[in-house]
């Protein structure tokens, strides 16, 4: 069976967004340069495929600049995020997200600061309704 088409970020794609959300604007050669620091070598032709996919996507826009395009993200980072959350709650927990925060709740490496957050999350969250 073909794999179904993401319109949320896969993981690489996602690992693109976070060097695009950083630098506010970047060339093909800024993301290969950024990936060799983080110690991931990829091909000149892969990072201006992956950037094209994103295009596609809507994830970022291109603009030309001499012989090459500069890169801005057209999503903003806390949208993308919910975007992905809810297609988890969706595709996992049956589009529940009280099922997802239980799962979240029995996760053994939450921590009583984590616990502590989130309780404070969810009482700001009732004030503001």
């Amino acid at each position: 069976m073909a794999r179904r088409k993401s319109r949320t970020p896969t993981e690489v794609e996602l690992e693109f967004m976070q060097i695009v959300w950083q630098a506010g604007e970047v060339t093909p050669e800024d993301v290969l340069e950024q990936l060799g620091r983080q110690g991931r070598n990829l091909s000149d032709g892969s990072v201006r495929k992956i950037l094209s996919i994103l295009v596609t996507k809507g994830y970022v826009s291109r603009r030309p600049q001499g012989r090459t395009f500069r890169y801005r993200a057209q999503v903003p980072k806390g949208r993308a995020n919910r975007s992905m959350l809810m297609d988890l709650v969706n595709r996992a927990f049956a589009g529940s997200p009280a099922l997802m925060v239980a799962a979240l709740l029995d996760n053994p490496k939450l921590s009583q600061a984590d616990l502590k957050q989130i309780k404070q999350l969810i009482s700001e969250r009732e004030k503001s309704r």
